[in-house]
This record gives structure tokens, C-alpha cells and sequence, in this order.
């Protein structure tokens, strides 16, 4: 039987343990993990780390992937978002990798956030990788690894079905064929489980329902959001998340096999990542000014990138 993510997290709240009462009998009783609060300062300085490892990784096992200077932010550039100094690692792979943008962002005391979207050459998975810490004390975390092709995701109703020909016509057997590509190359029982796990290690963790219009169309039918505590244990759990979605994203992206036949599959795929960049950069502005104010609009149109390619695969 499957859980949901929801009931996962719900279980990561409590702990249920055998212990030893005064007569010397077992008896099962609800322990309350021990939480050791975290600064956000020292949160984000390690999810910061950690993302930096990872990008290294893929830097050095994609030679292609330079960076982008102008549209950067580094420590010389002094650039602040919502009062604290805000770093942007922005990369690009124009060669066979064909990374169109790549954004490692960090806002001190505030977000770490990963995004990578790829080129129209294949059709790896996007990858969203975000964890903002809030003023009370929790942190949002998203993860997701993003189809490439629409699959009416959005409209899967609670039992998990999707409407059929009857209401969305010929179409129906199109995003039912997209879906179907995505599960067996990419969101396998694998990675189904993994992002389960992922879900059951967050302590005190709650999914957070509440979605934009625009995170809807280009939510994947993995997306993990929660909601949850800030504690030293949290963020271990956040860290080991993103470095494995890392990594996976970094395998897919090297296998020969994710690549499209020269044509007309390219161009389709490029007119419909055109278009998802436009729908991700209005999913991530309401919550980057949620966080951030006015200044949420340059934040969003930073981690986002150049939303019209210069070239097939580039970012610039």
C-alpha cells in the first residue's frame, strides 16, 4: 500500500518506541524527539555549503558548464535582498550537457535555492531545489524534479486520476503518453521512494498545500513542500535531500539516452520550455515577495535567468 506524502510527514511528528516500565515489562509509548533549534544564520550558511558542493560536482563532471559573470552576483557586486547581501551563482551549458540556466542563490539568513533548467536537446527532468527559513522560525522547503512535457498534472483529482478523453478529448491520450515517459524514465519506484523518505525524515514536518496558479502548471507529480521547525535535525534531513535530488538530476543529465531526435522533437521542446520558464518565473514571484517585499521581484528574475534562450540550449 502507498502513503501519501502528507501521512508520511505526519508520522515523522512523533516517535513510537518500546521502553521499559518500573515492573520491567516493554509497553509502546509516544516519545517527543528532543529538537535543538538552529540560527538561521548557521541553517543557511549550511545549506549554502552544501549547495556549493553539489554544483562543484556538477561543474566538474560537466566541462561545458561556465559561468555567467553579467549576470551574477558576487560579493564585490554588494547586492542585497530584503535588507541581507544575496549571492547568485548563474552557470550555462550551450555543448552536449545542454544546461540552459543554472542558479545557485544565496540570501544570507534567508534562502538557499538550486534551480536548473535544461536545454531543449533532452529531456531531463528540471530541477527545483529550494529552502527558505521564515521569521518564526520554520523553514519551506521545496523539491521537485520537473517534467519536460505537459501531463495535466494540475488537474489529477484526490484519488490520483486524471480526467479522460471524454472532457479533455484527443488530447487526454497525448498528456497520458507524456506522463507515462516521465514515470519510466524518471520518476521510478526509485525515486518515488526516495521522495517519500524524504517526506518521513522531517520532524514536526507539515505539507504545505497551498499552491499559485503558476506553481500548479509546472509542479511535478513528485513535488515535495513541506513546512517544518527549524532544528539542527531538519536541516541535516534538507541537506541530504537536495545533495541525492542532486545527484540524480547529475545522472540523468549524462546519460546518452534522455536525448531528442534532431528536428522537430527539439523544437517542440523548445517552444515548451520558453513557455514553462515564463509560468516558473510567475510561480516563484509571489513567494520571493511573500519573503522578501519589492525586493522579491529581482530576486525572482535572478534565480530565474534569461527566460527568452539567445540560442538552442543557452542561457544567455
Amino acid at each position: 500500500m502507498k502513503l501519501s506524502l502528507a501521512a508520511l510527514v505526519a508520522f515523522a511528528t512523533n516517535v513510537d518506541a518500546f521502553v521499559t516500565n518500573k515492573s520491567g515489562t516493554f509497553a509502546l509509548q509516544k516519545l517527543t524527539r528532543t529538537e535543538l533549534d538552529a540560527t538561521p544564520t548557521d541553517a543557511i550558511a549550511t545549506l549554502n555549503n552544501s549547495q556549493t558542493a553539489s554544483v562543484d560536482k556538477i561543474a566538474s563532471s560537466i566541462p561545458d558548464l561556465e559561468g555567467k559573470p553579467d549576470l551574477s552576483w558576487t560579493a564585490a557586486n554588494n547586492y542585497g535582498v530584503g535588507g541581507d547581501l544575496a549571492f547568485l551563482d548563474g552557470r550555462d551549458a550551450p555543448g552536449r550537457a545542454n544546461v540552459a540556466w543554472l542558479a545557485a542563490v544565496n540570501v544570507a539568513n534567508k534562502v538557499s535555492s538550486l534551480t536548473i533548467f535544461n536545454g531543449p536537446l533532452t529531456d531531463v527532468p528540471h530541477l527545483l531545489s529550494r529552502c527558505i527559513v521564515n521569521a518564526d522560525n520554520t523553514m519551506s522547503f521545496v523539491l521537485d524534479f520537473r517534467p519536460r512535457a505537459y501531463g495535466a498534472y494540475e488537474m489529477r483529482d484526490a484519488a490520483g486520476n486524471y480526467p479522460g478523453p471524454e472532457t479533455l478529448g484527443r488530447d487526454a491520450f497525448t498528456f497520458s503518453g507524456n506522463r507515462k515517459d516521465y514515470e519510466g524514465k524518471f520518476a521510478t519506484p526509485e525515486v518515488e521512494a526516495f521522495m517519500q523518505a524524504t517526506a518521513a525524515s522531517f520532524e514536526g514536518g507539515v505539507i504545505d498545500a497551498q499552491t499559485n496558479e503558476f506553481e500548479q502548471l509546472t509542479a511535478g507529480p513528485l513535488q515535495l513542500k513541506v513546512n517544518m521547525p527549524l532544528t539542527d535535525g531538519n536541516v541535516a534531513a534538507v541537506v541530504a535531500a537536495r545533495e541525492k535530488a542532486a545527484d540524480y538530476w547529475l545522472t540523468w543529465a549524462l546519460e546518452d539516452i534522455h536525448e531528442h531526435r534532431p528536428g522537430a522533437p527539439v523544437n517542440s521542446q523548445y517552444v515548451y520550455d520558453t513557455k514553462y520558464r515564463q509560468n516558473a518565473y510567475s510561480g516563484l514571484l509571489p513567494i520571493y515577495t511573500a519573503a522578501f517585499g519589492p525586493d522579491g521581484a529581482s530576486l525572482t528574475a535572478g534565480e530565474s535567468g534569461p527566460l527568452d534562450e539567445g540560442y538552442v540550449g543557452g542561457g544567455s
